[in-house]
């Protein structure tokens, strides 16, 4: 008996191979889409309680444990990115979600949102954080998206403030790779005469900018996103921003990651109205003030230190309703919400003039943001 050997030749390998494709589409399609009925019967049960829709530890879980399936042949960064468009539909189909961001459409915030919650929730641009943090904490908006510090420039005093003003909660954490392009209608660094961009990116590229465009006038923007509005509506305009502003504004990449050092990450953070209520924790941000006595936070440190608590954060803010007072932030590697931290909180509270617990949360992920 004699068997017919496979083709060798490579148009009927191709046929063969998009045949099989082919299948495998039809049945993803069909599996996601039991995925999905699933996922409107979860939200079915959770509206009567209007529980919350994201869930930062089941969702890192389920991330987690489809990453250690994989056998290598699909990188597992795709991976993960495939599945949290995945985990995106399945929360809209449970319940429609309202993410508020800094505005407008086309920010390093924006895109920080997408890339983590996905494409599927309901973004809405916000005039600047304090209308971010209103949103949130009056439940206008389900989720914020607000940047918390820079890896080179250091914290956003503006969101450290307005966690004393808004009772907000954090709920996740997400560490972003800042990358930066020129963009520009014009085909050529010879025709450009200026370049838009917020300062912070206008600093960032500060050396790359005098070597390349000696020529052109610099000018502050509000955001990358406004700076690249204008070089789509001038001729001789260039932008500094996110590559993704390309498409959106019709404008070419005459140059891409011009930022004069290349390892700039900037951690934002995800609020909601309400704390997190269950999961595996990595972390906990509090914020408190202490009374004027020499060593109070010494004693607060210490305290910490006895229980082999690291402490990743400490900063401090001048409190502005007091002059001279100053409100202190911080990051620790525990979930102090635990039982087994419960006469620590406790005693940390008697220490304190006054102490909140921000949000207790899964470590965050680190992306590239598409670059």
């Amino acid at each position: 008996m004699t068997t017919t050997p496979p083709s060798t030749d490579p148009a009927a390998r191709l046929a063969r191979i998009r045949a099989e494709i082919d299948a495998l589409d039809t049945s993803l399609v069909q599996m996601l889409s039991s995925r999905a009925a699933l996922s409107r019967e979860v939200g079915q049960i959770k509206a009567d309680s209007r529980e919350a829709i994201f869930k930062p530890f089941r969702e890192k879980e389920v991330l987690d444990r489809l990453a250690g399936l994989g056998n290598g042949s699909l990188p597992e960064e795709h991976l993960r990115a495939i599945y949290r468009e995945i985990l995106s539909s399945s929360r809209r189909l449970q319940r429609p979600q309202k993410v508020a961001f800094l505005g407008p459409v086309g920010t390093f915030s924006h895109f920080a949102g997408l890339e983590y919650l996905g494409q599927s929730l309901e973004y809405e641009p916000k005039r600047d954080f304090k209308a971010i943090f209103s949103a949130v904490a009056s439940r206008e908006a389900d989720l914020g998206v607000v940047p918390l510090e820079n890896s080179l420039h250091g914290s956003v005093g503006q969101s450290l403030d307005l966690f004393l003003r808004f009772e907000v909660f954090i709920q996740a954490e997400i560490y972003c790779k800042i990358s930066n392009s020129l963009l520009s209608r014009e085909r050529d660094l010879s025709s450009i005469t200026v370049v838009y961009s917020h300062a912070q990116p206008l600093a960032q590229c500060a050396e790359w900018l005098r070597t390349n465009l000696a020529h052109a006038r610099l000018e502050p923007t509000a955001s990358t996103a406004a700076a690249a509005q204008r070089a789509a509506s001038e001729s001789g305009a260039a932008a500094v921003g996110h590559r993704r502003l390309a498409p959106m504004h019709d404008l070419n990449i005459l140059a891409g990651a011009i930022e004069d050092l290349q390892d700039n990450w900037t951690r934002f953070l995800i609020i909601g109205p309400t704390p997190p209520l269950e999961g595996n924790r990595d972390k906990t941000s509090i914020l408190f003030t202490l009374p004027d006595t020499p060593g109070a936070l010494v004693n607060i440190l210490r305290r910490l230190a006895m229980e082999g608590i690291n402490m990743k954060k400490l900063e401090s803010r001048p409190l502005r309703s007091e002059k001279w007072k100053y409100v202190f932030f911080a990051d620790v590697e525990c979930d102090l919400n635990l039982d087994q931290y419960r006469d620590l909180l406790a005693g940390l509270k008697n220490q304190c003039h006054t102490l909140r617990v921000l949000g207790s949360y899964p470590a965050g992920p680190y992306l590239e943001m598409g670059e």
